[in-house]
């Protein structure tokens, strides 16, 4: 069982949900950092959304989550660890378009 540091960086994200990680039928992931950075001039909410893709069965890890003008949110920080098992996906969205930049530290275990 081999272990591998890596990151995601996502740009612009909006009102559409998008997946940041995914981990397969081989592998698990543990989520060691997650910034949330509202990239706008106006209050965004944000939604963080864990998703079993083999029973199709999506839960929110942060539900409508403010994030002020000009800051960053870091949603898995100082010790906290978000474990993602196997099929499974995380997703974000914002409440307005293009408007938040998102960097996920995690480990992945295959």
């Amino acid at each position: 069982m081999a272990v591998v540091v890596k990151n995601s960086v996502s740009k612009n994200i909006g009102t559409t949900e998008q997946n940041i990680i995914s981990t397969t039928v081989s592998s698990k992931i543990t989520v060691i950092g997650l910034s949330l950075t509202n990239i706008l001039d106006t209050i965004v909410y944000v939604d963080v959304i864990v998703k079993d893709n083999t029973s199709n069965i999506e839960s929110f890890y942060l539900k409508d989550t403010m994030v002020p003008t000009g800051t960053s949110l870091r949603a898995v920080s100082t010790g906290e660890k978000l474990v993602l098992d196997q099929n499974n996906t995380m997703k974000i969205k914002s409440s307005v378009a293009n408007s938040i930049d998102v960097i996920a530290s995690y480990a992945e275990i295959v």
